[in-house]
């Protein structure tokens, strides 16, 4: 008898396998990935030292006529009516950046970013580097109601992908690139480390592993630490200490969180109401920038505290002691000329005028509280702390990154219950009113969808007995084609596959139907098996098995006895890894009632009864 073919060892296909992408989550790879993370994120601090002085040089010439780099307010200008002007000139700048430099210097940033990560492999254009701290500070500066951390997020994400595109490395590798950039951004800009870490988790990355989370970890930590060697060490909103909260005032801070929720759905819609409006406007959409800066213009004649970041607003909203006027001016009139500002696609971020509005939401809603129930035991400056964090968690969905960002940005313990009522409140019930949210809309509308959950791989979680069949018909190698169509067709059996095992009911291999009934009569099934092919065992994960089917351009596997290797068990085909994974996908859904109360009692009356006689 002719030797019969031997497959290749199973642990160099599992070598091949971690080359394929079954790698170990720790590697040289990572520390690799993550010195080059490190080493942006020093860049990025620089970048957006850069931003703030810039957008302070420009807020200074254009309000005072000053050449300085000295942090001032659009507020305290004296202007009078021509102030109207001065946002329509930047927006005007910001709409011819973005028709001859790059359309994508559009818009609050993150959005974009998540599109790279999703559909192009993470690669942005370089030039965005660039034009998007430069547009973002024009817009800022001539009093635009943005914040620095949407644009900056947008330029550490250009840069580590830029990083990423010069090097020698996987698409996944520069996802965790463009992510570490992004985040180490908000860091240098908020010190923020934790919380920049949670925003990646949770609009950027779309997994959590190690591969990613220490590059990214790494990268924020040196961002926070930028902030504190080229800013200020101090938290950035300082507020007055705040008392433990009762348990009558958790449950008054529970029920704003939802009512701020239903307002920042309200206002995510509003968002891109704005942008359909303009998309109907009769003109190019570069000049779409300065029309929105008439609002920012107008708003801010009459309201001059609305021009600018207004980072300073937030810090006097949290005192709780501003006067009604000037909360409810916040409410509106902030929302009125960054709402119609952003919707006309200038450069600009969302997370301060968010903040914002939703400080001086809560706030105001604490005051209605205290008016009517002033036994409630709220205060304040916790509402206006609950309020900026829930309208961040309600319209972005960002729950964990809102809970503690509020609290890194403001060192307040005391606040850590109330935040995680009000925000999780908020996040629940914007899930009921709006399928996307703030920075998914954008791209939802464009056909891009954003994973809605963060699971393991199930395929990985699954073992290949998990789906194989241990049905099959097996053939001698000396038995010649015609006698198994025989026996194929006194079967009956409509199996494609059948299993060659020699005298002493060892594996020779597989051979399908379609090669038998293309072969002569007179040929022994010896001759139609080829070179050794891989196999798996039953306890291998079923994503191993998916990738060497790949690999070698199988439809099938023989699964061995890890034991002994000469004895088969079953057949794997692709098939039968859909119908596993369907399974086990079906389960995870399935309601079902695991213990049944109803036959518990009535097996502890039964067994009363016989323990009583009865």
């Amino acid at each position: 008898m002719s030797k019969i073919p031997v497959a290749p060892s199973l642990d160099a296909l599992l070598d091949e396998g971690q080359q394929d992408g079954q790698e170990r989550p720790v590697s040289r790879r990572v520390l690799y990935v993550t010195i080059q993370a490190v080493i942006n994120a020093v860049i990025i601090g620089f970048i957006a030292k850069l931003l703030v002085a810039l957008i302070s040089l420009i807020t200074n010439l254009a309000f005072y006529g000053e050449f300085s780099f000295h942090e001032s307010s659009p507020a305290h200008n004296q202007l009078g009516i021509w102030v109207v002007v001065v946002p329509i000139v930047g927006g005007l700048i910001v709409g011819l950046m973005a028709r001859l430099g790059s359309p994508a210097i559009r818009g609050h940033g993150i959005p974009e970013a998540m599109e790279q990560v999703l559909v192009n492999e993470s690669r942005i254009k370089p030039i965005i580097t660039l034009l998007k701290p430069l547009s973002a500070a024009i817009s800022i500066g001539t009093g635009g109601p943005f914040g620095a951390e949407g644009p900056i997020i947008s330029t550490g994400g250009a840069f580590g992908s830029f990083a990423g595109q010069i090097m020698r490395i996987s698409p996944n590798e520069r996802k965790v690139m463009l992510t570490a950039g992004a985040t180490a951004g908000m860091a240098a800009i908020f010190g923020t480390p934790v919380a920049a870490v949670l925003l990646a988790i949770e609009l950027l990355l779309f997994e959590f592993s190690p591969r990613s989370i220490i590059p990214v970890a790494l990268a924020c930590a040196t961002g926070a630490a930028m902030h504190f060697a080229l800013f200020d060490t101090a938290p950035v909103f300082a507020m007055p200490d705040i008392a433990a909260p009762t348990y009558g005032a958790l449950i008054w801070y529970t029920v704003l969180g939802a009512v701020i929720g239903v307002i920042s759905a309200l206002i995510s819609k509003s968002i891109y109401l704005i942008e359909d409006l303009f998309e109907h406007l009769p003109v190019h959409w570069m000049w779409w920038p300065a029309i929105g800066a008439v609002a920012i213009g107008v708003v801010g004649y009459f309201a001059p505290y609305t021009l600018g970041v207004g980072y300073n607003n937030i810090s006097d909203l949290l005192t709780g002691s501003i006067p009604l006027q000037l909360v409810l001016g916040l409410c509106f009139m902030k929302f009125i000329s960054w709402a119609i500002s952003l919707g006309s696609g200038t450069s600009g971020g969302t997370l301060a005028p968010l903040l914002t509005i939703g400080g001086a939401t809560g706030l105001g809603l604490g005051m209605i509280v205290l008016h009517f129930v002033p036994q409630s035991g709220i205060n304040l400056p916790t509402c206006a702390l609950i309020g900026m964090a829930a309208m961040f968690a309600g319209a972005a969905r960002a729950l964990l990154t809102s809970i503690v960002f509020a609290l890194e940005t403001t060192m307040q313990a005391h606040g850590l219950l109330p935040l995680l009522g009000a925000c999780t409140a908020s996040y629940f019930v914007s899930f009921f009113m709006m399928k996307g949210s703030i920075m998914t809309e954008k791209i939802r509308r464009r056909g891009i969808a954003t994973p809605e959950a963060y699971e393991p791989d199930i395929l990985q979680t699954l073992r290949v007995a998990d789906g194989m069949s241990g049905q099959f018909i097996t053939v001698s190698p000396e038995e010649n084609v015609a006698g198994v169509k025989t026996k194929l067709r006194a079967a009956g059996s409509p199996q494609q596959l059948f299993v060659v095992e020699d005298g002493e009911g060892r594996f020779a291999g597989v051979v399908n139907a379609n090669l038998l009934y293309q072969a002569q009569d007179g040929e022994k099934i010896q001759s139609l098996l080829g070179p050794g092919s891989p196999w798996v065992y039953p306890a291998s994960s079923l994503d191993l098995a998916v990738q060497l089917m790949d690999k070698h351009g199988l439809s099938y596997l023989p699964v061995l006895r890890k034991e002994d290797r000469s004895q088969i068990v079953g057949l794997l085909t692709a098939p039968h890894v859909f119908a596993a994974y369907r399974r086990r996908r079906n389960a995870a859904e399935k309601q079902q009632q695991a213990i049944s109360v109803k036959r518990r009692r009535n097996k502890l009356i039964v067994s009363s009864r016989k323990w009583l006689g009865k």
